[in-house]
């Protein structure tokens, strides 16, 4: 976001990859995924999601410095739901079996649970698609829940690339499985094509407003994902779904509170100073109409052209 603006604030417009900055937000986005890959192969798919509410938290306390927001008793309290929130989650996530095989994995992705959760995504995905690209339709629920549906898909290939990658590691080679490449294609394309929608939505919208927008779509995929194709939930306890829920739901509450009431950040757009023109005072400034056929001109310099004209 800080290169989006400072790109909008120079002369010469250039796109958004020429910037270093953007690039050095880019491998920070990458080292945090390299730690969530790690992640996965460790801990559940319910566990490791929600914990994306420490992005929100960081964020917020960030952009005081970088975006030159002001911290406010709204953050602080947030923070403090999101972090009840996230310890419910982990103490009553699902205790499951993590040693996922390449046979495992097969068996999964050919189940009728998750063939029908796919074709509904899919369908859902293209309808999407179809008003972003067709009836321009780039609302910011459009583009992350574009997003979190491709950050689904990607959650069901981490997970299984880095358990087969762990148990090969453990001496039970799992690399030799044509479902380990499927499983790294999916997660390539689908990973490239979320920072595609998510640069998209970062260049229309505030960071403030998509980052909690954005975890509680990719929280709620991930889950979903995680119930229906790994079966985390399948054994649990009543007690313990309905905390893990409580804990959900006092994360996102926590991440809107952060979010709520932040001011709208306008770019800073050259204006012609008044007090270089005659007739004018020094405190009047007029905001040139790049809509107007007449651009950067007065109304009454207008009028006067297109009467000696």
């Amino acid at each position: 976001k800080c290169a989006h603006l400072r790109l909008a604030c120079q002369t010469e417009l250039k796109p958004y990859y020429t910037s270093k900055l953007w690039w050095c937000g880019i491998a920070l986005l990458g080292l945090g995924e390299v730690g969530n890959f790690v992640a996965y192969g460790f801990a559940p798919v319910a566990v490791v999601a929600p914990l994306g509410c420490v992005t929100v938290i960081g964020s917020a306390f960030i952009s005081v410095f970088f975006l030159k927001k002001t911290m406010r008793t709204a953050d602080i309290l947030g923070g403090t739901l999101t972090v009840t929130g996230t310890y419910l989650l982990v103490t009553f996530a699902p205790n499951v079996p993590q040693e996922l095989t390449a046979r495992q994995i097969q068996n999964y992705l050919v189940s009728w649970p998750f063939l029908v959760y796919s074709i509904l995504e899919i369908i859902i995905f293209c309808i999407l698609l179809y008003f972003y690209k067709r009836k321009a339709v780039k609302h910011i629920v459009v583009l992350l829940t574009m997003v979190a549906l491709l950050a689904s898909l990607t959650v069901i290939a981490v997970k299984a690339v880095s358990s087969m990658i762990t148990l090969s590691v453990k001496g039970k080679m799992q690399l030799t499985y044509c479902i380990f490449y499927i499983m790294v294609v999916l997660l390539a394309s689908s990973c490239a094509f979320q920072v595609k929608f998510l640069n998209q939505a970062m260049h229309l919208y505030e960071a403030t407003g998509i980052v909690p927008i954005n975890f509680m779509f990719f929280t709620t995929s991930a889950i979903l994902s995680g119930v229906i194709f790994y079966r985390e939930f399948q054994s649990a306890a009543l007690l313990s779904v309905f905390m893990f829920l409580f804990g959900c739901l006092l994360s996102f509450l926590g991440v809107f509170i952060i979010a709520r009431n932040k001011k709208e950040e306008h770019l800073q757009i050259p204006f012609i100073d008044c007090g270089h023109i005659p007739g004018h005072k020094l405190t009047d400034k007029i905001q040139p109409d790049s809509h107007s056929s007449c651009y950067g001109t007065l109304n009454k310099e207008d009028d006067l052209v297109k009467s000696q004209s």
